[in-house]
């Protein structure tokens, strides 16, 4: 037993020596991967303000390489647990201001808890910053009615400029920070489609953008800049109880396009990616409240965790 945990001691001395194990680690900035779902393209009730909550729990046992394969050594035995809580206003205007879409804003405050342990860890590895705010996400967006039919709505949509603030806990010496120290412009597109008035699909598609990080944590490195990427949300959904309860499935894809950076050069085999789907339900307690339940098994990551991640999401409409 003890000349077998020498040995695996030593097999995580010589990856961290040999660069196996990176020094960066999760390099793109917290963005929406399945907080939103079904009926995306619009708000609930109207023109408004809306208070929304989310809790989501996330949980992975792997961390992976640039191949979808285990990062780290089995003796390893990663565990990661994270909490994330959101909290969301939106104010939708009933002002026409840009081809037809009526104005709004939307403002989310983050925070988040990270847990992250190890069986064996010999120094190296990945490390959690604990607890703290979030990066704030603001977004200024443009809502169009809805596409009328015989028998309801047919569809509607949105367009969000969404930017990250660095207003989140950040420590160059861990790997995985409520915050990411640097700005990112993330905008949207989301809409749903009434394939008939019970049955619906949603989608969320974003591309986002990364400023630099002037405290990267990267030995010796004066900035470092995340790659670009393409992250989309989708939903398909069927009303089972008319007005009160819609059934469907959930998930998300996240693919990172351009290659991390570090002192203005290319990092090969850095970019990220990720696929999350499993189901959920809708509950219309009211009218103006509204309760959502999703979850998600994560597959074909790369140069991420990889795991499952259960979403609640509470929204209000005054």
């Amino acid at each position: 037993m003890k000349l077998s945990r020498a040995l695996a001691g030593l097999s995580l001395f010589l990856l961290l020596a040999m660069g196996a194990v990176p020094a960066q680690a999760y390099d793109l900035p917290a963005v929406n991967l399945g907080f939103t779902s079904f009926l995306d393209g619009g708000p609930p009730a109207g023109p408004g303000v809306y208070f929304s909550e989310y809790i989501q729990y996330y949980t992975s046992d792997k961390f992976t390489d640039e191949n979808g394969d285990r990062l780290l050594p089995d003796a390893a035995n990663e565990d990661l647990s994270a909490w994330i809580s959101l909290t969301q206003f939106i104010y939708q205007s009933d002002q026409t201001l840009l081809a037809g879409g009526k104005w709004g804003l939307d403002v989310i405050v983050p925070v988040v808890s990270f847990d992250l342990d190890y069986d064996f860890n010999p120094g190296g590895f990945p490390e959690d910053n604990g607890t703290g705010l979030g990066d704030i996400l603001i977004g200024p967006y443009l809502q169009w009615d809805p596409i009328m039919g015989p028998n309801g709505p047919r569809f509607m949509h949105r367009v969000e400029l969404q930017v990250i603030l660095p207003t989140g806990k950040y420590d160059e010496d861990k790997a995985l920070n409520p915050g990411s120290n640097f700005f990112s412009f993330d905008p949207y597109w989301a809409g749903t489609l009434f394939i008939t008035p019970h049955w619906t699909a949603s989608t969320r598609i974003h591309y986002l953008w990364n400023a630099e990080n002037d405290d990267p944590n990267v030995p010796g490195a004066d900035d470092s800049q995340a790659g670009q990427a393409v992250h989309l949300n989708f939903a398909t959904e069927y009303e089972v109880i008319p007005q009160k309860l819609r059934v469907g499935i959930n998930g998300y894809y996240l693919k990172q396009v351009t290659d991390f950076q570090v002192d203005g050069e290319d990092v090969d085999d850095s970019r990220e990616q990720v696929f999350g789907i499993g189901p959920g339900l809708l509950w219309h307690i009211s009218k103006d409240a509204h309760l959502f339940f999703n979850t998600y098994f994560e597959s074909m990551a790369e140069n991420r965790p990889e795991g499952t991640r259960l979403n609640l999401r509470l929204v209000y409409h005054f």
